[in-house]
């Protein structure tokens, strides 16, 4: 099931809870919603324990949904419309600025100072050093297939690189030595590691946001479902029993609670 189906599942899910919470209000003409809401929201003050866990749920799927775009990881490429593109015209701006083993400025900076530098001025936070640098965003099966903006790792964790495209690279290289634009010196037996932080197209990256708003949507509608009781969790796992969608949601409403139950039954189908 897509995003789109699940928030007019979502939607459905809705409208029943309401139902099973207070059928008298749910019957009632839309212009009486105004004066029902007020007993929808003391039944859900009165369930104490219940609510809180309702709203446990609808803070840990905001969060794990809305992840920010600032922070690389390893696992996925960072959406914030930065492209590789981008990382090169940026590192190009340091090109000549001296090699200082652990600097990160005009002054000087070292291979991962650079690397760290560059992303930082993309509104991208970076580890500090080559090994936690090599394991962040995804990586790249082999030379062949980088895209510029992509970092080479020598193997050791020991260098590492920004790939420009056609066999060029720009480094930091080493004491006595500049940031440089050249032609990669690594061998493939020398290459630990290939990764890539941001999209290397206009094209994924528009494709990653529409995906991400598409799931800080869902986010929205699930949130919405606070005002339900932890005593309504079977109710609410009957509902969306048959429903599919994926498994990063079951392990969101495991975080919450009494909603575990409903991950569980969820885990299977999701």
């Amino acid at each position: 099931m897509s995003f789109t189906d699940a928030l007019t599942r979502i939607q459905q899910i809705q409208t029943e809870i309401a139902e099973v919470a207070d059928p008298a209000t749910t019957a009632q003409p839309a212009a009486t919603t105004a004066t029902a809401t007020p007993s929808v929201t003391a039944t859900s003050t009165a369930a104490g324990t219940d609510s809180s866990s309702a709203a446990q749920f609808s803070s840990a799927l905001e969060s794990a949904s809305s992840t920010t775009a600032t922070a690389a990881s390893g696992s996925a490429l960072v959406q914030n419309g930065k492209t590789g593109a981008d990382v090169i015209a940026d590192a190009q701006k340091y090109l000549g600025v001296p090699y200082v083993f652990g600097g990160t400025t005009t002054s000087g900076m070292d291979c991962s100072g650079l690397v760290q530098t560059v992303f930082k001025d993309l509104g991208i936070t970076m580890p500090r050093t080559v090994g936690p640098q090599s394991q962040m965003g995804q990586t790249v099966n082999s030379l062949a297939d980088a895209q510029p903006g992509d970092l080479i790792v020598e193997k050791g964790d020991g260098h590492i690189q920004i790939y420009a495209g056609n066999g060029m690279i720009i480094e930091a290289p080493k004491p006595g030595e500049n940031v440089v634009e050249r032609k990669e010196w690594l061998s493939s037996d020398e290459i630990g590691t290939i990764r890539r932080i941001v999209p290397a197209t206009t094209a994924d990256s528009t494709s990653g946001s529409a995906a991400t708003a598409e799931s800080t949507a869902l986010a929205s509608q699930l949130a919405a479902l606070n005002g339900t009781s932890g005593s309504d969790s079977s109710q609410l796992s009957s509902l969306l029993s048959g429903s599919s969608s994926t498994s990063s949601l079951a392990s969101l409403l495991a975080q919450s609670g009494n909603y575990s139950s409903l991950a569980t039954s969820l885990g299977g189908s999701l």
